[in-house]
């Protein structure tokens, strides 16, 4: 698997480099923000288009903070993305997940638990696309409408009234997961683990701050009921 490493610090890049090499992963490395960019999406490529596996975001990049170049990452390419720094509060985390990172590594970190991040977002894609490409293969429907909603898997696209709701990707994720059973609770720690596939105690903000963009993003708060105490569910709006 190629995959990028954004590091300005190059001892750091030359270690986690060999360390990566070493278990099959071909290294490129950028030193900062447009460097990334640059190396993710040459001129000329097709816009979605990306040579790599995996991205290694580390946050303190000298031109450009790294949250600003996951964004702009997240807007060329679905390209899973690890945050690797050493901003270990709760906020930074929830912020940088919200930026549409797939995942954050709190440096020092054990070298074992990173390569294993780093497998486990790159399976769960490969999943994500193999299932898109296939229309599903649990042969569930390709298209969900829910009133004015319209929700197609296999191009991962929304749109409400015709008229398309860019989401993250976290978002659609979350969105498709309730759309599987309208009208069926969903649990807060079921959620957590089917889209963010972690059980960490910090993801429940996260959860929060997905459902509260999507109700503002669709334009329609009362289509995610919060059932208190237990978790989350689609209502189907009424027909006209």
């Amino acid at each position: 698997m190629r995959l990028l490493l954004v590091e300005d610090d190059d001892h750091v890049a030359a270690a986690l480099s060999a360390i990566l090499a070493r278990h099959g992963f071909q290294v490129v490395h950028a030193r900062n923000g447009e460097e990334a960019l640059q190396a993710l999406l040459p001129a000329g490529a097709p816009s979605g288009a990306s040579a790599y596996g995996v991205i290694l975001l580390d946050l303190g990049l000298p031109d450009q903070d790294g949250y600003e170049v996951c964004g702009k990452i997240r807007k060329r390419t679905a390209t899973p993305v690890i945050m690797v720094t050493a901003r270990a509060d709760v906020r930074s985390r929830i912020h940088g997940l919200n930026m549409g990172a797939d995942d954050y590594v709190v440096k020092p970190y054990d070298t074992g638990e990173l390569l294993a991040r780093i497998h486990a977002v790159a399976r769960r894609t490969g999943a994500s696309e193999e299932s898109a490409a296939t229309g599903g293969a649990t042969g569930a429907p390709a298209l969900v409408r829910l009133g004015p909603v319209a929700i197609e898997l296999p191009t991962r696209r929304v749109s409400v009234n015709g008229a398309d709701v860019p989401l993250t990707r976290k978002e659609f994720d979350l969105l498709a997961l309730l759309a599987q059973r309208p009208g069926v609770v969903f649990r807060r720690e079921q959620i957590i683990s089917e889209v963010w596939r972690t059980s960490w105690e910090g993801t429940g903000r996260t959860l929060e701050v997905h459902v509260a963009s999507l109700r503002s993003k669709l334009g329609m708060p009362a289509l995610i009921e919060t059932v208190r105490g237990v978790g989350y569910r689609l209502v189907t709006p009424a027909a006209p």
